[in-house]
């Protein structure tokens, strides 16, 4: 027993031994190969939630394998700009440098893209792309209710006029023609703040802050070749070789210090999305947040009508928190979200409280504005379909209107249950009677009144009821007497 136990103790320190100077191994020979490679990304869409954590967390995993360098292959029409932010504040925070590369040939950086270009390290362009049309939307509303309030105090430097009169030496100066500002106090203060941010950018990058700022002011856009003619990127390049043939020897700016890349022999590793930015990017799809959204609020309709089912409700409640989720970060107008629900309450009063199609019609024309206005569809990539809406429109009013016509049918219907159906009905007399007898119907015998005189086996027809009583007429020739 003592040689078995230490055998096994001999031969479970050898293992650990083994495993030690194994993992020893790797460590000493990890930092030589991760030094030596460069990791690439791929950006392709509009910047929103998805692409902001596939980047953050891209970069992350590029930093902790101790990657030479971060490229980022871009082709955007632009996004959110609360998503662009943080790509920019990530890039900023970096320590290994970021590449921004627009990519392929055909490819641009529009909008939010182009200040992903100004805050990267080195930026960089394939030839036939472009960049720029960097105006800021402004989402949900057009500024303050009732014009511009700035427009009515004195300009700055400026004092109030009085009721002095003018000089009579004084000349009237020439009117000069003005172009006029129909922006509210609200878009000049978003395009101001956009222009000083990126401007900052390009400060700290070394970058044309002018074109910049016209970019901004102006959705002034530029081809590769004039973007590197007028400072704006740092290369164009024809593919990731060239690109990489072209930094070796670059100095960038990283953290403050002044940092040379050598970008001879690395070896390039791309970062796929996975599992959660593609599923990330399925459920911050506009379209697929107003499914999700519509199943959810019917899947709870036909639960709380029909008590029990537990499919739907299950199905509903799921679908609705996932829409909720994206909701939250996507760029949704909750005056739209709850005209969808009063245009879907508007359908089902109709269904059930008939109002000659003034309920319907006005809960589909709630639901359509509501769904129309749901997402801004001024930034791209982030507006509802509107076939898509017109479907579910459709459907929406078409599955009401069968239930409405239904309902009417329903109506029409002679009662088939309770003591309202037994009006009407034919009974058979039990036994002779003149006044107060017993008849028998549906399979019971009832007590019954009479105001002619019955025989046994004759059918009779109920008048009403009266309490257990039912009140019954004779059916003229219709007297059958039974054999005894």
């Amino acid at each position: 027993m003592i040689k078995i136990v230490s055998r096994v103790l001999i031969l479970s320190a050898a293992i650990i031994w083994s495993l030690s100077v194994l993992s020893a191994v790797k460590t000493s020979e990890t930092p030589p190969s991760a030094g030596n490679k460069a990791v690439f990304i791929t950006i392709a869409g509009a910047i929103g939630p998805a692409t902001k954590d596939y980047f953050i967390r891209s970069l992350q995993k590029a930093t902790n394998s101790r990657a030479a360098l971060f490229i980022v292959q871009l082709d955007t029409p632009g996004g959110l700009d609360s998503s662009m932010r943080d790509i920019n504040q990530a890039i900023l925070s970096s320590s290994i440098p970021v590449v921004m590369y627009v990519s392929p040939s055909g490819a641009r950086a529009a909008s939010a893209g182009t200040y992903m270009l100004y805050a990267s390290h080195v930026a960089a362009m394939a030839p036939a792309t472009n960049l720029g049309a960097a105006t800021p939307v402004q989402i949900g509303g057009e500024g303050f209710p009732g014009g511009d309030p700035e427009s009515k105090e004195p300009s700055a430097g400026k004092q109030p006029s009085t009721n002095k009169e003018p000089s009579k030496d004084a000349k009237p100066a020439p009117s000069k023609p003005s172009a006029p500002d129909n922006k509210s106090a609200m878009e000049r203060k978003t395009i101001n703040d956009a222009v000083a941010y990126i401007r900052g950018l390009a400060e700290l990058r070394g970058r044309n802050v002018e074109w910049a700022e016209k970019a901004v002011r102006e959705a002034a856009s530029l081809s590769a070749s004039d973007a590197l003619q007028q400072n704006v990127i740092d290369l164009v390049a024809t593919g990731l070789p060239d690109l990489l043939k072209q930094l070796h020897g670059r100095t960038v700016t990283i953290a403050g210090q002044e940092r040379i890349l050598d970008t001879q022999g690395l070896i390039l590793e791309e970062i796929a999305p996975d599992w959660r930015s593609r599923l990330l990017s399925i459920l911050t799809d506009p379209n697929v947040a107003y499914i999700l959204m519509l199943i959810g609020i019917y899947g709870l309709i036909f639960e709380f009508s029909n008590p029990g089912a537990f499919v739907p409700g299950i199905m509903g409640a799921i679908c609705l928190l996932l829409a909720l989720f994206a909701f939250q970060v996507l760029p949704i107008n909750y005056a739209g979200f709850g005209l969808i629900i009063l245009g879907i309450v508007l359908m089902i009063a109709e269904a059930f409280m008939p109002s000659f199609g003034a309920l319907g019609i006005g809960g589909v024309v709630a639901f359509v504005i509501g769904s129309i206005i749901l997402m801004d569809t001024e930034v791209p990539g982030f507006g509802v379909s509107l076939p898509l809406i017109g479907a579910f429109a459709l459907v929406s009013s078409g599955l009401f209107t069968i239930v409405l016509v239904m309902a009417l049918k329903a109506r029409r219907r002679p009662v088939v249950s309770g003591q309202e159906q037994l009006v009407g009905a034919t009974a058979e007399v039990v036994g002779d009677f003149d006044d107060e007898g017993v008849v028998h119907l549906h399979g019971e015998n009832w007590s019954a009144h009479s105001q002619a005189p019955l025989k046994k086996g004759q059918q009779v027809r109920v008048l009403k009821i009266d309490g257990l009583v039912l009140w019954v007429e004779p059916l003229t020739g219709n007297h059958k007497e039974k054999k005894s």
